[in-house]
């Protein structure tokens, strides 16, 4: 444990966090690359990815890594979910600050529908 990233410990701490507080919700997991963005919904319980969304997904693939995508994204993630039958998540930043493009991509998810 000594030998983590401050990016690990965040990630760890986050996800420690929404684990004593998630109520049997899904959860929505968010990861930011250099070129992209990805979004998924997963059932912890089951281990199952119920929806997901990123900017290789079909139609959003010349988007580059802006916040323009990751709204594109975060709407798309609702429709998938909404489509699934998911209402409530918890929002699993993961490592990353709560800002830019995460935070880009979690409004665009609530106006969306998705309560978080």
């Amino acid at each position: 444990m000594a030998h983590l990233s401050l990016f690990e410990r965040r990630r760890r701490r986050v996800r420690t966090a929404l684990k004593a507080r998630s109520g049997g919700r899904p959860r929505l997991s968010v990861h930011r690359s250099g070129r992209h963005i990805y979004a998924q919904i997963i059932d912890d319980a089951a281990g199952k990815t119920l929806a997901s969304a990123s900017t290789l997904t079909k139609g959003s693939k010349s988007i580059g890594a802006n916040i323009e995508a990751a709204a594109k994204v975060g709407a798309d993630l609702a429709a998938a979910a909404k489509q699934a039958g998911v209402t409530a998540v918890v929002f699993d930043r993961g490592g990353f600050l709560f800002h830019g493009r995460v935070k880009a991509l979690a409004d665009a998810a609530r106006e969306g529908g998705l309560e978080f």
